[in-house]
């Protein structure tokens, strides 16, 4: 199934919205996503805070209605494939948005962060993004690895939550890990789940520390599914090699708790190890990526090789099925 979204039908909230489509499970959905200033900002003079207009920023394509999704299930998400739908990203900073300054919560009389826009040119077919510098000389190709920044299903409790807040339903967790050739697995709340998917990045270093990345419309495809009587709670993501837990939460160090917490749990689950033993384990082989540390709240991710569990399949194997899908499709 294609689905390119008309401007009136692009959605800035997880929860409070009617479905775009409905989809069996299995489905292989290719999707358009706008960037996150809605691709309103296309030069460096477009300043952020006079072409877009709060609270339409970040918006999300769908959400899509998964046939046979019940609360209590969850939803794997495979990423097939992300392209940048354009051969130029932007990225910005804020006078009061971002890691490194001042905020409405972080009140200091320092001067705001000037707002400055980058444009990025972007070369799918080479692989790289050109950095350029505002203030001097210096340009530089930096690796494509195109990511998504939002991704998540409808809260629970009829609630209606901003795509810029992270949370257990997923939301704008911006992590580097959301790529392709990775499971996504959300909790489902409602019937349907509501699945919705944007914020497209060309690449992004962990943190996101400025507050954006390097922002692009993107054309994905994913395989949505749903695993029956598996309850997820909070977003865990599966490569090949890794399986990972996102905690998202204010301050830092919960948000980092909540990820450890859910991996070293899952991971007793899964192995049958003494939750001590489990926690022991992690604590030697885990590491943890950043999300982001800019939005309402912060995500952290934990993570784990594969061969340190001894081989175990999460969600009875639904990655590899799926994985073996994603290659089928591509050849």
């Amino acid at each position: 199934m294609k689905y390119v979204p008309d401007v009136s039908e692009l959605s800035y909230t997880f929860g409070g919205r009617e479905p775009v489509r409905s989809v069996k499970p299995g489905t292989i959905v290719e999707l358009y996503t706008e960037d996150c200033f809605g691709g309103l900002v296309r030069d460096v003079t477009d300043l952020p805070s006079v072409v877009c207009e709060f609270p339409y920023l970040n918006p999300v394509t769908g959400p899509f209605f998964v046939e046979g999704a019940e609360p209590g299930d969850t939803l794997a998400v495979h990423f097939v494939a992300i392209t940048p739908a354009r051969d130029w990203a932007v990225s910005s900073t804020f006078p009061h948005f971002g890691a490194l300054t001042g905020t409405h919560t972080t009140a200091t009389l320092h001067p705001p962060l000037d707002e400055v826009v980058w444009r990025y040119d972007v070369d799918v077919d080479a692989g790289w993004v050109r950095y350029h510098a505002r203030r001097g000389d210096f340009s530089m190709e930096l690796p494509l690895d195109p990511m998504h920044g939002t991704a998540g299903v409808a809260p629970a409790a009829f609630e209606s939550r901003m795509t810029i807040v992270p949370d257990v339903h997923g939301g704008n967790m911006d992590t580097p890990e959301l790529r392709a050739g990775t499971t996504a697995y959300f909790g489902v709340n409602v019937p349907g789940a509501l699945f919705a998917l944007g914020d497209g990045h060309c690449r992004q270093g962990d943190g996101e520390v400025c507050g954006t990345a390097v922002e692009a419309a993107m054309n994905t495809v994913v395989i949505l599914d749903v695993i029956k009587g598996a309850a997820t709670p909070t977003p865990r993501f599966e490569t090949d090699d890794a399986l990972m837990s996102a905690g998202s939460a204010r301050p830092l160090e919960d948000a980092y708790r909540m990820s450890q917490h859910d991996l070293i749990t899952w991971t007793a689950e899964m192995t049958g190890l003494d939750t001590l033993d489990a926690y022991q384990l992690i604590s030697q082989a885990g590491t943890a990526p950043v999300g982001n540390v800019c939005d309402p709240n912060y995500t952290m991710l934990a993570k784990v090789r594969k061969k340190y569990l001894g081989g175990v399949d999460a969600y009875e194997g639904i990655h590899a099925r799926l994985r073996q899908t994603a290659r089928e499709v591509s050849r």
